[in-house]
């Protein structure tokens, strides 16, 4: 196995310290946990670090080991020569040390014959570094092989993507509004652009714990990013799928409701006047209308958002309605979103509740609610992964 080196280079611009890095007394940020999970076909190494700092990832041999060098770092006392057997058969144990008095260093003995892959990489919000490991998949002598599971047609039969077989590897979030766009608020003061946030993190990390997806958010703060930027931003990270999250609002403070949308011109008068609120931040001018049309009508990522979108608006509220009284299903409906134009991906976009409604305002407002709803997103973005085939 080739060796693969990793770094994350910190930048001070124009010389300006950052913010509780560099003025502290001791410079070191403490590494609070290490979190090892074994999936299905992979296992998973998180490292706690709590702030941004320099990393190296290498391997070595004769044992063979991949090893992380985190500097500026001490470790908490709790973590001092920690090891955590593993013996799943292809990683044996990991271990972390202080290996000087400015660097922590995590390894993992494995054996490299039994790897296929392995991945050194760093999340945000809070800072951690993952290191990925898959094993080496090979048929088990004695018994038959498994052919893999081929792709479900959409309700509008195979597209391309499904045809040539192709997977997911990356998802962007997309937490509607944020900075100086407050979105829609509800009469009790919440603002949509937090609880989308928090719906969003929630759902990340559902992703990041129970997956080997790379998940990506536009924003992970309150900051104002254009409409028109975050597919852009969807294609500039790659992204496979791209999932927008808002909450609704509606003149008629009975309506309530979960309701999710694909890229389309509208069919329903109705989304209309969504569709013209959620846009009014655009900067777009109707010279260009003739080039966004075209844009939106592409047949392929049409069918794979619909369904896509289908799947997540049934799990969603199904799994609300397991723990919420009438939670309404308000569909899957298709509108020129500014949000969902120009991505090269599969993209949806969720109203995931009405701020305009007492009682789902009161909803939003707990934990727990937005918990669910997370973790209803997740469970239609698995049934859609699982569409694909790739078994």
């Amino acid at each position: 196995m080739r060796k693969k080196t990793f770094f994350l280079i910190l930048f001070l611009a124009g010389g300006a310290a950052l913010p509780g890095l560099l003025s502290q007394t001791d410079p070191r940020v403490e590494i609070y946990d290490l979190r090892p999970f074994t999936h299905p076909t992979f296992t998973r190494i998180a490292v706690d670090v709590g702030e941004l700092r320099e990393y190296h990832a290498d391997t070595l041999f004769g044992p063979d080991r991949i090893y992380v060098d985190i500097y500026q770092a001490k470790l908490n006392p709790i973590l001092q020569n920690k090891s955590i057997p593993v013996n799943n058969g292809y990683v044996n144990r990991i271990r972390i040390g202080q290996k000087n008095t400015t660097t922590v260093r995590v390894v993992v003995d494995l054996d490299f014959e039994e790897i296929g892959r392995y991945n050194v990489f760093h999340l945000f919000d809070p800072f951690r570094i993952v290191i990925d490991i898959h094993p080496d998949v090979a048929p088990i002598p004695g018994n038959p092989e498994v052919p893999p599971k081929p792709a479900d047609p959409t309700r509008k039969g195979y597209s391309l993507a499904r045809q040539l077989g192709l997977g997911v590897k990356r998802i962007v979030i997309d937490p509607g509004h944020g900075g100086k766009d407050p979105g829609c608020l509800g009469r009790k003061g919440t603002r949509e652009k937090d609880i989308v946030l928090d719906v969003s993190l929630k759902l990340k990390r559902l992703l990041e714990d129970k997956t080997g997806l790379e998940v990506v958010l536009t924003r992970e703060t309150d900051i104002f990013v254009p409409v028109e930027n975050r597919p852009v931003i969807a294609n500039q990270k790659q992204a496979d799928l791209f999932i927008s999250i808002h909450a609704n609002s509606n003149p008629r403070q009975k309506q309530s409701g979960v309701m999710t949308f694909y890229l389309n011109l509208p069919s329903d008068p109705s989304v209309m006047e969504i569709v013209a609120r959620e846009n009014a931040t655009s900067t777009k001018n109707i010279s260009e209308m003739g080039d966004i049309i075209r844009r939106i009508i592409r047949e392929d990522k049409i069918k794979e958002s619909t369904d896509l979108a289908q799947r997540v608006q049934t799990q969603l509220v199904q799994f609300l309605n397991k723990n919420y009284r009438s939670v309404k299903d308000l569909g899957v409906k298709s509108g020129p979103f500014w949000v969902l134009i120009g991505g090269n991906m599969p993209s949806v976009l969720v109203e995931i509740s009405h701020l305009s409604n007492n009682q789902e305002e009161s909803r939003l407002k707990t934990e727990a609610y937005r918990q669910n709803i997370a973790q209803g997103i997740y469970a239609g973005i698995l049934d859609y992964l699982d569409s694909l085939g790739k078994g």
